[in-house]
């Protein structure tokens, strides 16, 4: 029987000695690998964190004590840990277990999560509320050194800082390493600045200052000294200046240490920031030599790191070879990304022309604001982005690029559902809130031919433009015609007699299916790639409102505010009198699953499309 065997709540943590707790770690990392390599999943990123959530466990007492892990991707521990281990076969997987923390499935997930940076700001928020409820528990946010470059965390920090109320981040670094001179005398330091005998002794002597003629500036004066030595001795400076005690840096792999600190940490007045630091993928050789690979993962040979099924041409792909394509003969295109330059296809792009690719960290709202000032200045930028962080830059794509109607282009990778990550990664919004915005263009490609033909256009278009395309790559459809990419014009793929379809992006493969179908039942259909979803081709619209009294709308995206909502809305314009049915998402959050199973739930693959016209239709 192993340890791992015997642990299925916090309360088994507590305990283990330190030794047990160092093979803990061993047997956690050999699970993690075991279980991530059958589901996919955020494997580097929770090989890094093994021992520090143990540590956190060990010093805290969780669900009491508040722990919010920010992102939350790297919680598999803590969810091994807090009596989930027996379901870690159906991570990610429909109706299984998060890959993110959930406050729906476990008392131990204390605040939900999925984008970054969110952490220190709701736990100052749940410090507030304890203060003023009078309580008496440790509040911890746990962040990510990348999730820091987020200005929300950065406001956050700004603010908790002045707040004087007591809290602990804990700084999860690992991408530093460790000089152990400046580390050891860095953690001596700490644990002396955090000695309650030290804590006393402080308030002893600003007490005695205030009594003698003098002491006050004698107090200020040493302190002074004291902040001059700090500068020069101590990591941490910047969090000191906001006002955290800074803590560290401390080996994030050694648990007796970080117990020690974190311990010392609940005994302090006001924000203490701790800075830990880990190394990414830990444990297995190949993650720690490729962690932006083992970043997400599908399922994969443990024996040899590869992915069992290697994905085929992609969107992302096909956007990063004609990215750089074009950055040939066009000297002022610039490629931007928030922190993903591997996933959304602009590796080459960056090692082809360095000096026109910038990875803004993740700073969403930086990266759509930075663009525009280029834009303002006579480049041509493209900031690829997946649609759900694109979410985070919703003013600045109003306020900066569109009310100035700069020509920044927007490419959105893995639009429409992604599957496994759920709810707080579909992107099924962006069709909602960007057609709402003037000057907007919006595009979708019916397959990855279609999409070249899109960028190759959407490069030399002089306003704001969104590109939205799917995660993965296409099924095996072959369209036998494919129309010139002519501003907000569609493209008739059917022709038919029973009623029109207008589809846009990924759902025109699957309502040409459903229409092939549908034949074979003397239903004919007439299908439209709706490849501009705004603006609308209003002369194609009147053709089919003048033809049939029966239309469909599909689309990846909420129906509400969608696609199909603008054609209602021009239906209505003109006095329209058929009838208009949306097909889309409802109004509800899109969980986690593979994404044909989500697609047949919703009614949105052949099949359902398939129903749901024969539901309708008089023939």
């Amino acid at each position: 029987m192993t340890i791992l065997d015997g642990v299925n709540s916090p309360e088994d943590i507590k305990n283990l000695n330190f030794g047990q707790l160092e093979q803990l770690a061993k047997e956690i990392r050999q699970f993690l690998i075991e279980k991530v390599s059958k589901t996919g999943g955020h494997l580097a990123s929770n090989l890094g964190v093994v021992e520090l959530t143990l540590a956190l466990h060990k010093a805290f007492n969780i669900p009491e004590d508040k722990v919010i892990f920010d992102v939350g991707h790297q919680a598999y521990v803590h969810k091994i840990i807090t009596g989930r281990k027996d379901q870690f076969d159906t991570l990610r997987q429909y109706n299984g277990l998060s890959g993110f923390t959930r406050a729906s499935e476990s008392k131990y997930d204390i605040f939900s999560a999925g984008h970054s940076s969110t952490s220190i700001s709701a736990a100052l928020g749940m410090a507030k509320t304890r203060d003023i409820n009078g309580e008496n528990y440790s509040v911890v946010a746990v962040i990510g050194d990348g999730a820091l470059t987020g200005g929300m965390a950065l406001e956050a920090l700004n603010y908790a800082g002045t707040s004087n109320t007591n809290f602990i981040v804990i700084l999860n670094d690992n991408e530093m390493s460790i000089s152990k001179n400046v580390g050891g005398m860095a953690v001596y330091l700490s644990k002396r600045r955090t000695d309650p005998r030290y804590l006393k002794f402080k308030k002893t002597m600003k007490k005695l200052s205030n009594k003698i003629p003098g002491g006050n500036g004698i107090y200020k004066a040493a302190g002074k000294i004291k902040d001059g030595i700090k500068y020069l001795m101590v990591q941490g400076v910047l969090f000191e200046e906001l006002g955290f005690k800074y803590l560290g840096p401390i080996d994030g792999h050694n648990i007796e240490k970080m117990v020690e600190v974190f311990s010392r940490a609940k005994n302090v007045n006001g924000p203490v920031l701790i800075h830990v630091v880990t190394k990414k993928g830990k444990g297995y050789s190949f993650a720690e030599k490729n962690p932006i690979e083992f970043h997400g993962i599908g399922p994969f040979n443990i024996e040899t790191g590869k992915p069992l099924n290697p994905p085929s041409i992609t969107y992302s792909k096909v956007f990063g070879e004609e990215i750089v394509n074009a950055a040939k003969t066009n000297n002022k295109l610039i490629a931007i990304t928030a922190a993903m330059p591997d996933g959304t296809g602009l590796r080459e792009f960056s090692k082809l022309y360095p000096k026109r690719f910038f990875d803004v960290g993740i700073a969403e709202q930086n990266a759509v604001t930075f663009a525009a000032g280029m834009a303002a200045n006579g480049f041509k930028p493209v900031f690829a982005v997946y649609s759900t962080f694109l979410q985070r830059g919703y003013d600045q794509i109003v306020h900066d690029v569109c009310l100035q109607n700069l020509p920044v282009m927007f490419a959105v990778d893995r639009a429409g559902i992604v599957g496994e990550d759920g709810e707080t990664h579909q992107g099924i919004l962006d069709i909602s809130y960007l057609r709402s915005m003037p000057n907007m263009t919006i595009a979708a490609p019916k397959d990855l031919q279609e999409f070249r033909m899109l960028l190759k256009w959407g490069f030399k278009f002089n306003s704001p433009l969104a590109i939205r395309y799917p995660r993965g790559g296409d099924p095996d459809i072959k369209f036998e015609n494919y129309d010139e990419i002519i501003y907000k014009k569609w493209e008739k793929i059917l022709s038919g007699s029973n009623c029109a379809i207008l589809a846009c992006g990924k759902m025109v493969q699957f309502a040409y299916m459903a229409c092939l179908k549908l034949k074979k039942k003397n239903i004919n259909c007439e299908l439209v790639n709706c490849r501009f979803i705004k603006p609308l081709d209003e002369d194609m619209l009147k053709d089919l409102f003048n033809r049939f009294k029966l239309i469909f709308t599909v689309e990846d995206n909420y129906i509400a505010g969608g696609f199909g909502s603008s054609v209602l809305e021009y239906a209505s314009q003109i006095g329209y009198s058929g009838r208009i049915i949306n097909m889309g998402y409802p109004d509800e959050f899109i969980t986690q699953g593979k994404c044909s199973i989500l697609y047949k739930q919703y009614g949105l693959d052949s099949e359902g499309i398939m129903d749901k016209i024969i539901q309708n239709i008089i023939v």
